[in-house]
């Protein structure tokens, strides 16, 4: 479904790329467990059969999961109807789907959007957002959220996101069926510290991707938004003062929530470590306020 949403083709290549690299993940990772096997084919049946029970619970539930992380339940307009008015009034105006609505009681300043498909997303907002974000500032928040759902890059995330825990689970499941074979492998290297190196070179190449398409991901739906609703600073603002909050929340609750940080607006992480860390899931503040105000400057320009 066609959207107003602006376009952004370097976040389709990346997208492309980052599938196209974890199926080969997948592959290079059953040829890994059928060769530790010695080339029998119920090794390879039983990883294959663990990884799509893995993958397809972690698809399917994704909204769930992540919802569940949160603390998040879903809402309706009776229950939140100036929240609910914002959302139809985006979707209106960007032409794309409307998602499932939910809030988190947590009082960590945030949003997230998750789902296997556009039709079957859910955006969330928690109870810390609405508190410190006046009207203006929630709804380009909500757009930018939208823009993660209509870009599809939702659905890619929690593809990617599946390739390190199944790699964890046939890893351990080849660990354990190495035992009871010759305990020596490949001229004398233990099977299972074979699974243990695959593994960890499969979570790390899985971890590298996501991290490096979710930073990008963030630029592209910061762009969608300020464009959609013609007000940059004003999402500049909002990460600005979001940003700021989070060095002032406990460090408990901040580690409660981090399992969803790669699909937050903002990183739940206190102080400078959230945006100066090589690994981060988010580019660094500076450079998304940088961006925002090159489109301030080009959307002041007379057409």
């Amino acid at each position: 479904m066609k959207n107003r949403f602006v376009k952004d083709n370097g976040l389709t290549m990346r997208m492309g790329w980052t599938i196209f690299l974890n199926g080969l993940i997948y592959v290079i990772l059953i040829l890994a467990i059928w060769w530790m096997f010695g080339g029998s084919i119920s090794g390879v049946i039983i990883a294959v059969l663990v990884s799509a029970g893995a993958f397809f619970f972690q698809w399917y539930f994704s909204d769930k999961i992540a919802m569940k992380a949160m603390g998040a339940r879903e809402v309706s307009p009776e229950e939140a109807s100036e929240l609910h008015t914002m959302i139809d009034r985006l979707c209106q105006l960007a032409d794309s789907t409307k998602p499932r609505v939910a809030i988190s009681n947590s009082a960590i300043p945030n949003a997230f959007a998750t789902g296997r498909s556009p039709e079957r997303s859910v955006v969330c907002v928690t109870r810390g957002l609405l508190e410190k974000l006046d009207r203006d500032e929630v709804e380009v928040v909500l757009a930018h959220e939208l823009s993660h759902v209509a870009h599809r890059d939702v659905t890619v995330m929690t593809v990617a996101g599946v390739t390190g825990v199944v790699a964890a689970l046939m890893m351990r499941a080849g660990y354990y069926m190495s035992f009871g074979r010759s305990n020596n492998n490949n001229g004398g290297v233990p099977i299972q510290l074979l699974f243990l190196l695959v593994g960890a070179i499969v979570y790390g190449l899985s971890f590298l991707l996501i991290r490096s398409l979710s930073r990008y991901r963030e630029l592209a739906a910061d762009r969608a938004a300020a464009i959609l609703t013609g007000a940059p600073s004003t999402l500049a603002s909002a990460l600005t003062k979001l940003s700021g909050d989070m060095s002032k929340i406990p460090e408990k609750d901040l580690r409660a929530s981090s399992s969803a940080n790669h699909l937050a607006l903002i990183p739940a992480a206190s102080g400078k470590a959230a945006f100066t860390q090589l690994f981060s899931t988010h580019p660094s503040l500076d450079k998304r306020l940088a961006q925002l105000a090159r489109i301030s400057g080009q959307l002041s320009q007379p057409q």
